[in-house]
């Protein structure tokens, strides 16, 4: 394994039910990273199994969204001098046994290392997978750049890419900003991985909330992420 010192943030909002399953599968998989889990004012007793379990926590008094959530956890990367950030979901869908893989091609020169369903493996046909190929065409039409799984939340960052996550409040880790990034010649590195369903709780992404997503994604990517200031 790598020598780089590698944070995993972990983004929790109301996932008491998946958290403990999924720190314990860092600590098992992945035990020469350190870890956070930030709770973003679940409202749930996640923050109980966290001190519970004597995982290492940062509360959120408030709910910030999945953005405030992660950017906590860049900040605490970048103050305590990281060499690599990882954003692993708190659901229990991405594995740690990957987290090797990322950090090796961060080491490699790479500056954001996503972790991909479908580098080696063909993205299929469905309704759930449409919003992916409108997001990985619109991206590939402002950038020139293929990016295969726009839509992943598991992702690593380097330290140049940590301080710029960490300081700026219209850098979302979502997949318009790999737009902006992509423009500021980021090597963007995708590694197959395989990730599971989440087995309990519901995501935010109902029918609804992906209609609004897609079309916020698509407006950033399209009008303001390719202008903004570099």
């Amino acid at each position: 394994m790598s020598d780089l010192r590698t944070l995993v943030i972990i983004p929790a909002y109301n996932e008491a039910l998946n958290i403990e399953k999924t720190v314990n599968d860092i600590i098992q998989h992945a035990p020469q990273v350190d870890y956070v889990v930030v709770n973003d004012g679940s409202k749930d007793n996640t923050l109980e199994v966290c001190r519970k379990n004597h995982f290492h926590t940062i509360d959120g008094f408030c709910n910030l969204g999945l953005f405030g959530a992660v950017q906590t956890g860049f900040k605490l990367a970048m103050e305590q001098n990281y060499d690599v950030a990882i954003q692993f979901d708190g659901d229990g869908q991405h594995s740690a046994t990957y987290i090797p893989a990322l950090v090796e091609e961060i080491e490699k020169g790479n500056q954001i290392v996503i972790g991909s369903r479908f580098v080696t493996e063909k993205k299929p046909w469905t309704a759930r997978m449409a919003g992916s190929r409108l997001i990985a065409g619109a991206i590939k039409l402002t950038t020139g750049k293929t990016i295969k799984d726009p839509t992943s939340g598991f992702r690593a960052y380097d330290k140049t890419c940590i301080k710029e996550y960490a300081l700026d409040m219209n850098n979302p880790p979502e997949p318009d900003t790999l737009v902006y990034m992509l423009k500021k010649h980021c090597k963007v590195k995708e590694v197959q991985v395989q990730m599971s369903e989440r087995e309990f709780g519901e995501s935010y992404l109902n029918l609804s909330n992906t209609i609004k997503y897609m079309s916020r994604m698509l407006v950033s990517i399209f009008f303001i992420q390719p202008f903004r200031k570099r």
